[in-house]
């Protein structure tokens, strides 16, 4: 049967594939499946996004976890990037292409890689199944996010289901990220590894989808004017106003 769980897992799981981007959702997935599972690797993805700063973030905040959650280290396994270019290219979108960053006739924006989660799982799945590695985590959200249809808890209820039969084994996906804002998952980075971890996925950790990393903010770096500079901005405010 298809399961999808959102908090916590069964204690006879021992083993997670974090979808990892690099990003802030995806670093304090990485921090929350360290804290939970025995053995923890990571798979990234490149589908010829246009700034490759990501694939590079991705990386450093891998080696910064070993400093900033040293007592879950001994989990953090191996790396996997699966290229994925020419899915690419036929989902061109904003972040692939030379496009403006604006709402589209169906009113989601231009950044929208159409299917791409959906892409992600089906791979990271088939990943799992020859590393044998028991859950899927993701850092799918539909709280604070920009509208995408494949980041919807619907939508990962129906790709368990799909992959479970299409595997012909339990698929397990774990969206801990579901249900917060912004800043929730701020504090809950802060509550799993303190200073240490927020300042890693403040340095290290790469959202802004002009790929600048010249900017430095409270936040961290980026553009500031983005979608996913200002969920970031308003989410680290939402956490600092709270503390």
């Amino acid at each position: 049967m298809s399961v999808i769980l959102e908090k916590t897992s069964p204690t006879a799981i021992k083993t997670a594939l974090v979808l990892f981007s690099g990003g802030q959702d995806s670093a304090t997935c990485l921090a929350w499946a360290l804290e939970r599972f025995d053995r923890v690797e990571t798979v990234g993805f490149d589908y010829g996004q246009r700034h490759l700063v990501e694939m590079e973030a991705r990386q450093a905040v891998r080696a910064g976890m070993k400093t900033a959650l040293p007592q879950w280290a001994d989990r953090l396994d191996d790396d996997h990037v699966v290229d994925l270019t020419g899915y690419g290219r036929i989902a061109e979108s904003a972040l692939t292409a030379d496009r403006k960053i604006e709402m589209d006739a169906r009113g989601l924006p231009t950044t929208f890689v159409p299917g791409r989660n959906l892409i992600f799982l089906v791979a990271a799945a088939a990943l799992a199944d020859r590393r044998g590695l028991e859950v899927l985590v993701g850092g799918m959200c539909e709280t604070d996010f920009s509208g995408y249809p494949d980041c919807r808890h619907e939508t990962m209820e129906a790709m368990a289901r799909a992959l479970s039969l299409g595997l012909d084994k339990p698929v397990v996906i774990d969206t801990p990220l579901m249900w917060l804002t912004k800043g929730q998952t701020w504090e809950l980075a802060d509550r799993l590894g303190g200073a240490k971890l927020v300042e890693l996925i403040i340095e290290e950790s790469h959202t802004c989808y002009l790929g600048d990393r010249t900017h430095r903010h409270a936040w961290g770096y980026g553009c500031g004017d983005c979608p996913a500079c200002e969920l970031r901005a308003a989410g680290h405010a939402e956490w600092v106003a709270s503390r």
